[in-house]
């Protein structure tokens, strides 16, 4: 029998808000499409402020939705497992007429 760990309202409410903003949302699906994608990339595909994706960034990775890999004076973002799970749930709810 697998031993499968049941999320809590509480821990399943974390990964919800992290991904509650447009901004973060734009964030999620571009780093599903691109893989590893640094800041700098992200902002110049979004055509965002810097600090403002920055701190959604920063917000998607305290929610366990991406990753970050420091690569010297870059950090490359990608998704966590949770975050592929959030990511394909949102382009299939994206679709939805």
């Amino acid at each position: 029998m697998e031993n499968k760990k049941i999320k809590s309202a509480k821990q399943m409410e974390r990964h919800l808000k992290g991904m509650a903003n447009h901004h973060r949302i734009e964030i999620l699906l571009l780093v599903a499409e691109c893989g590893n994608i640094t800041l700098e990339n992200i902002i110049k595909s979004l055509g965002a402020n810097e600090k403002t994706i920055g701190e959604h960034t920063r917000k998607l990775f305290q929610a366990g939705l991406i990753n970050k890999n420091y690569r010297g004076k870059f950090v490359e973002h990608s998704l966590s497992p949770y975050g592929k799970i959030f990511a394909g749930f949102l382009k299939s709810f994206k679709e939805i007429q």
